[in-house]
């Protein structure tokens, strides 16, 4: 271990192990996915053999996270590494420009309009923050210099830190953040800035970094294929085209408007086939063809375009300039995408989308084309499938088995139950709040229960609530940051008499949360979220069927279950926790998904939870 940077006075046996899998495969210039679970120390054994590597061989680290929150315990771990090691170790934490951006009101503009908003100000030289921060021919102001060495004498700090000094003396955050980049050896930033083509390439000019110089980390990599596919998605909807003839209307742009109606008269009449509510695919070139008959389809981007960056100096936000964005990433490819029109039941909306089915075409170019990568989670298993979905061709693939003592946790399947749709109803709901309600009792201390969706939550709450000894709180779908933080404390503080949150596997509570010690005793995971069986589903299904031969698998099991093991992951945070997880369906003892689950977890199936759920407690 001398040629590594490890943060810690010790390393864990199976730590040591991790470090060796991760240090071999980059020293050779490979990738590797690890599954790596809870507990383990994931983040400071990968930064122990990279920031070597990295330093020895002039290499600069990506460390991608899905949220900000991640950026944390990131951060601690290089200043434990710089002050172990006496190390001149740069880094730079950058999240989203809108919310680093000085301007006032900007966190609320779509992401699309707030970048030409932004441009415009800088173009025009209206944004005394930029100005004050970067020259004309770009290059940093004596301000900057000099409040840069500031910042980089306290690194590592987070991007909060970054925008709270940055404006104080009048500089662009964001700037400043890019700055720092410049000569950081770890950049901790969001996967949009590798993994979006167009940002990727614009980023990386920016700071000065090439990939095939980069080692790249993918942190809680079970997400990536979901929010790679997300990236790469566009929409169009009635409404969409509704605002844009309003804001024409607005601001007396005649020439544009007689397109606008017309290109709403295209989605209706593409969704007159669907009578009341349905999906049905569209042709790349039908859509096209039919706004050609009114219009050159290049000229109208243009046009489209031209006319938002009008809009946008009198309002900030423009709706044409969001369908031009669509009808230029319409022209996109057809492999690995699918082109989908809805009509829902209730409401006047019709969204056309062309949706990316395939994660790897975005992400198999970042991947090849940097010097190692790692992607990592406590949830990827199985290792073979993301391998497959992120786009590798030769990665080294690792399972670590968890700290965790096997005694302290209680894995149980019970086969009573079922939330299969053409199962559901008012008996079965009753039967899922008796479970629910058996167990929370029974628990010494907060549970957490987690539904496939808040309406069936809703379903079993009414019956669970008159059943349930104890307080009860439930996750709501459109709570704010600050709610979300204030219904957890709440629940928190009633970890010695026992409180039940009830959430939906998708939430905000089913993931990312820490619930350490005796904050939480055990967690029931009620039914499988699987996706609905629409039409995008059935593209997925197909897709990969015809990919991989693993189109049930890759399209539609998998990505349940995966939300379930974290829903799972939130009961048992570190080494000396002792914690319940239930999984309730009867389909989780089918084969195909008892098969899933990692084989340290040791499931049980029983149909008499309460006296194992006793035993268990009573051993501490």
């Amino acid at each position: 271990m001398d040629d590594l940077f490890f943060a810690h006075e010790q390393v864990r046996p199976v730590q040591e192990e991790l470090i060796k899998t991760i240090q071999q495969a980059i020293t050779n210039k490979k990738h590797v996915l690890v599954h790596a679970p809870t507990g383990l120390g994931k983040t400071a054994a990968v930064l122990a053999p990279t920031i070597a590597l990295a330093l020895k061989k002039n290499l600069t680290i990506f460390f991608l996270t899905s949220r900000h929150t991640q950026h944390q315990i990131i951060l601690e771990t290089l200043r434990k590494i710089k002050q172990k090691y006496k190390l001149t170790l740069e880094s730079a934490c950058i999240i989203g420009k809108k919310w680093m951006c000085a301007q006032p009101n900007t966190e609320t503009l779509p992401s699309h309009d707030f970048a030409e908003f932004c441009k415009s100000l800088r173009e025009n030289e209206q944004c005394e923050f930029y100005t004050n921060t970067r020259t004309k021919n770009n290059g940093k102001t004596p301000e900057a210099q000099l409040a840069l060495k500031e910042l980089k004498v306290i690194s590592p700090i987070d991007a909060t830190q970054i925008s709270e000094n940055a404006k104080t003396q009048k500089l662009c955050p964001y700037e400043m953040s890019l700055l720092m980049a410049q000569t950081a050896h770890v950049i901790i930033t969001d996967y949009y800035y590798l993994f979006h083509p167009s940002i990727r390439e614009s980023f990386l000019l920016k700071i000065n970094k090439k990939l095939e110089n980069s080692i790249v980390i993918v942190d809680e990599g079970h997400n990536l294929p979901a929010r790679a596919r997300e990236l790469m998605t566009t929409h169009l909807t009635t409404w969409m085209i509704r605002r844009a003839i309003k804001e024409a209307k607005k601001f007396h742009l005649e020439s544009i408007l007689s397109f606008l109606v017309e290109l709403q008269e295209v989605l209706l009449n593409l969704a007159d086939p669907i009578k009341n509510e349905g999906e049905r695919l569209i042709k790349r070139e039908d859509f096209m063809e039919r706004i050609q008959k009114f219009s050159d389809y290049e000229q109208l981007i243009d046009d489209l375009d031209a006319l938002a960056d009008e809009v946008r100096k009198k309002q900030r936000v423009s709706s044409l300039g969001s369908i031009a964005t669509f009808l230029e990433g319409w022209q996109g490819a057809d492999e690995g995408f699918s082109r989908i029109l809805t009509r829902a039941k209730e409401g006047p909306i019709i969204p056309l989308s062309h949706r990316c089915l395939d994660p790897s075409v975005v992400t198999k170019e970042v991947f090849d084309a940097s010097y190692a990568s790692i992607v990592m989670s406590g949830t990827l298993t199985p290792t073979e499938m993301y391998k497959d979905l992120l786009g590798f061709t030769e990665a080294t693939t690792a399972e670590f088995e968890s700290p965790f003592p096997e005694e302290n946790r209680l894995a149980m399947v019970i086969p009573k139950t079922t939330t299969k749709y053409s199962m559901r109803s008012e008996q079965q709901f009753e039967a899922i709040a008796k479970y629910c309600a058996e167990i929370a009792n029974e628990v010494p201390g907060n549970v957490a229960i987690f539904f496939p969706s808040y309406a069936l939550r809703d379903s079993v709450a009414k019956y669970f609530s008159e059943l349930c000894d104890k307080t009860q709180f439930l996750e709501e779908s459109r709570l704010t940051k600050q709610e979300k933080a204030e219904l957890l404390e709440k629940f928190k503080s009633y970890q010695k008499a026992g409180a039940v949150l009830l959430g939906a596997s998708s939430g905000s509570f089913g993931e990312g949360i820490d619930l350490p010690g005796d904050l939480l005793k055990a967690v029931i995971i009620v039914g499988l979220p699987l996706d609905k069986p629409d039409l995008e589903t059935q593209q997925l299904i197909a897709y990969f069927d015809q990919k991989y031969k693993k189109g049930w698998d890759y399209g539609y099991i998998l990505p349940a279950i995966t939300k379930t093991m974290q829903n799972a992951g939130r009961c048992i945070r570190t080494e000396t926790d002792r914690g319940v997880i239930v999984f309730l369906d009867e389909r989780y003892a089918w084969p195909q998904y008892l098969k899933c689950f990692p084989s340290e977890w040791r499931l049980t199936i029983t149909i008499q939870p309460k006296e194992k759920i006793r035993n268990f407690f009573r051993e501490v």
